[in-house]
């Protein structure tokens, strides 16, 4: 009995290590998992024909920092425009962020009025979608700090001669197609039928087609083990019977 406890506490004890290993493993690993996003963001400015980058890491990592902060929450707000926000008559700033610095993992479409006071609110479009740039609308949380950035990252200068107005996000956005109203059911001609028949293969014939497509290999596999079946059965009953015996001439 003694040999036998102690067995059992040494398999406790490699279990419990084995358990705080793989533990340790996953503490480990937990940090480097959530570790993934973007690693750098690319400014444009269309209106005054500026550009401006920044690094995630390195002496650009705390305006890279600070740049997020500024541009708020990647998933809270309103769908539809703010009313009273001109886009025509606002600066548009695009702020990229990449993964790996290749590719787009989400959009900011920044919209700070030069002539506003500071304090005035800077109205941002987010989309973390780059095949269809559907997004929402949302402010800043610190207006005043975003513009004194922008400013200095070089983005707020005068109008360039060949600049234009950027994409705005309703421009950006593709249209969804309206579902059309349901027909009325008419009964078409046997013409108009027999044509649309041998033009899509998708009317009554084609249905018949698929009918008899999986009718007929039913039929043969049905008639097959039905086969199967009587030679069983005739099988057993020949075993059942009896030997027979022949009579032989002396």
């Amino acid at each position: 009995m003694p040999g036998s406890r102690r067995g059992s506490d040494m398999r406790t004890a490699r279990g419990l290590t084995g358990l705080a290993a793989a533990l340790a493993v996953v503490l480990w690993c937990a940090p480097w998992a959530a570790a993934g996003g973007p690693t750098s963001v690319l400014l444009t400015s269309p209106e005054s024909a500026e550009t401006a980058s920044l690094y995630g890491e390195g002496k650009e990592g705390k305006r890279y920092a600070e740049l997020e902060t500024l541009l708020g929450p990647t998933a809270e707000g309103e769908r539809e425009q703010p009313p009273g926000l001109s886009l025509g008559a606002t600066r548009q700033i695009n702020v990229t962020w990449l993964v790996h610095d290749v590719r787009p993992w989400r959009v900011d479409r920044v919209y700070p009025e030069p002539s506003a006071a500071k304090d005035a609110a800077i109205w941002i479009h987010t989309s973390t979608d780059p095949e269809t740039m559907n997004g929402f609308w949302h402010r800043s949380p610190d207006p005043s700090a975003l513009r004194s950035l922008l400013k200095d990252l070089g983005l707020m200068g005068r109008p360039s001669e060949r600049n234009h107005a950027g994409i705005r996000p309703s421009e950006a956005a593709p249209a969804v197609p309206e579902s059309p109203a349901p027909a009325r059911a008419a009964a078409p001609d046997a013409d108009s039928a027999g044509d649309a028949d041998d033009a899509d293969g998708r009317g009554s014939g084609a249905g018949d087609d698929s009918a008899l497509h999986w009718a007929i290999p039913g039929a043969a596999a049905g008639a097959a083990a039905g086969a199967a079946v009587m030679y069983r059965l005739r099988r057993r009953d020949t075993q059942d019977e009896p030997p027979r015996q022949e009579l032989l001439d002396a």
